[in-house]
């Protein structure tokens, strides 16, 4: 079988050599060559053609970003961001610009430190190899999403009743864009509540949150443990946590768990679907977004033994239709619906005008 070929771009030499060994480790991974900037990562991936980039958005004369922009639009190949933690706004940046996803560098600076992204990596580029590389999709925002207001701005009241009173949503692999169309799709904050389990590590869930808020008419926040779960609010399961929810003095509850053993992809889609489906029964909805692997599949089906209903999102827009297809594969998904009608299948379901 051909292995796969990566182009390693970092501006530190220490970085480029410490992730080609991590890589070559991978006997389906051939490191193809390296770049030091963003212009010399042009020439490399015009005349190496990898099939895949890690990149440090952080370089001179040309950085990441300038470069992201050019590899998926001109070149269409995927990019893996490998950024420090204290950037988290720029990684979501990134994602939002055609990034498939990112793995967080330690940042405390100290060399050894970076070994521990190794796991990370090499399971995210392992994916890739059993899956398949992904065909580059980007929803398009909505006009209507810009000049929500910053963070800090009021959100409208909600009013009016729902036949459903959850909306739990399941994303890894390309989710974090989907989750932002998704959000700023909206035209106003309707009477049920969302909860969101995104494959994510811990860190980076607080910034991901206030970046959706922004872009949303509800009121979007990381979960904390307690929080109450109310109409026209969304949390999102902390990174490198699960997300569950309980029924205490006739209110739902969040609660924020370590993951178990048990727990492959974390924060856990399936933990926190079948958490909710022991409360809201039929009045709820699971969302199965874009993502690698089989999250989510039996929360579905605990979901559907409930009553519940189900949307998974379509081939058409899924920048990796792993979770999705497994979730079909149930035969218990009630709409297959790209990004773009996802909220409409919800609003129908309400009833919504």
């Amino acid at each position: 079988m051909r292995r796969l070929k990566v182009l390693v771009v970092d501006d530190s030499a220490f970085s480029r050599r410490t992730i080609t060994k991590m890589l070559e480790g991978l006997e389906c991974v051939e490191v193809v060559g390296y770049a030091t900037n963003g212009e010399e990562g042009i020439h490399k991936v015009a005349t190496l053609k990898p099939d895949l980039v890690t990149l440090d958005l952080e370089m001179p004369k040309m950085d990441g970003f300038t470069l992201l922009r050019i590899l998926t639009v001109r070149y269409s190949t995927p990019v893996i961001v490998v950024s420090a933690l204290s950037g988290a706004d720029k990684v979501f940046k990134a994602l939002e610009l055609g990034a498939l996803d990112f793995v967080a560098k330690p940042s405390s600076g100290a060399s050894n430190d970076l070994l521990l992204i190794r796991e990370d990596l090499q399971q995210k580029v392992l994916q890739f190899v059993n899956q398949g590389l992904p065909r580059l999709k980007q929803p398009q925002l909505p006009s209507h999403e810009r000049g929500r207001g910053d963070a800090g701005a009021a959100k409208p009241g909600v009013v009016g009743q729902s036949p459903f009173d959850l909306v739990a949503i399941g994303a890894s692999t390309g989710g974090p864009p989907a989750l932002q169309f998704f959000f700023s799709a909206f035209e106003r904050a309707y009477p049920f509540a969302v909860v969101v389990a995104q494959h994510m590590p811990s860190g980076f869930t607080h910034a991901f949150a206030e970046r959706l808020n922004r872009a949303s008419l509800f009121e979007v926040k990381e979960a904390v443990d307690g929080d109450l779960v109310l109409p026209g609010r969304a949390l999102i399961a902390p990174g490198g946590s699960n997300l569950v929810l309980e029924r205490h003095d006739g209110r739902a509850v969040a609660r924020v768990v370590p993951p178990t053993s048990a727990d492959r992809y974390v924060p856990s889609v399936d933990v926190l679907l079948e958490s909710c489906a022991d409360i809201y029964k039929k009045r709820m909805i699971a969302v199965i977004l874009t993502g690698m692997g089989n999250d989510g599949t039996k929360g579905v089906r605990k979901v559907k033994d409930q009553g519940g209903f189900v949307i998974a999102e379509s081939d058409e827009t899924a920048v990796v239709y792993g979770m999705p297809r497994e979730a079909v594969a149930t035969g218990l998904v009630d709409r297959v619906a790209p990004m773009h009608c996802v909220h409409r299948e919800i609003l129908a379901k309400g009833s919504f005008t």
